[in-house]
């Protein structure tokens, strides 16, 4: 009695334990090709999107931070500038996109700037010392940059270094994503325009 007593809690026991690694495997959820934090990398966008052929999408104007982004076909950066005018970058692309860019200057090294200096590179307290963000920035050689990703479905925060740019054909750039999130948003308020006042 006491063996069999034993053997039925053992494999009780055995089932639970194979049911919680079941659960924690399923709760992994899809792979959304997310960004390694903190590591620099390289990339380059060519030609500017404003002046590339027509059609094809954004083909290699565009940097896609993760997998998600890349099937979203939303950018989190794009090399921007007609032909003949003057290079920009941006990462609002689309719908209800509000990430911003700031230029962290010339010279600036892209391997110490952590996520809170990019937002007051100096780290003092002193309202011209905080980075200031903007819809778009100029494309400028060895400017080192900080987007903040606020999108529908991701948030985050990366930086950037331009190491090579010819005028509306290519520009180089070493990178390190400080924060990358995939959002599920509970709710949220219906009515969303761009150009709409307020009563």
């Amino acid at each position: 009695m006491k063996k069999a007593f034993t053997a039925a809690a053992f494999m009780f026991a055995l089932s639970l334990g194979l049911g919680l690694r079941g659960k924690t495997a399923s709760q992994a959820g899809p792979d959304y090709g997310l960004p390694e934090l903190h590591t620099i990398r390289t990339a380059t966008l060519s030609p500017s999107y404003s002046c590339k052929p027509t059609g094809g999408g954004y083909q290699n104007t565009a940097l896609f931070l993760s997998g998600y982004s890349r099937q979203r076909n939303s950018p989190d950066l794009l090399f921007n500038g007609a032909c003949g005018s003057q290079d920009y970058f941006e990462a609002s692309t689309a719908g209800d996109d509000m990430a911003l860019i700031a230029d962290l200057g010339k010279g600036v090294e892209l391997e110490t700037v952590s996520a809170h200096l990019a937002f007051n590179l100096q780290n003092v307290g002193s309202f011209t010392a905080y980075s200031a963000f903007a819809q778009a920035v100029p494309v400028l050689r060895k400017h080192t940059y900080a987007v903040l990703l606020n999108k529908s479905e991701i948030r985050g925060l990366f930086l950037f270094t331009v190491t090579k740019h010819i005028a509306n054909q290519e520009v180089d750039f070493r990178f390190a994503v400080k924060e990358y999130q995939i959002l599920d948003v509970k709710a949220q308020s219906p009515g969303f325009d761009w150009t709409k006042g307020n009563l």
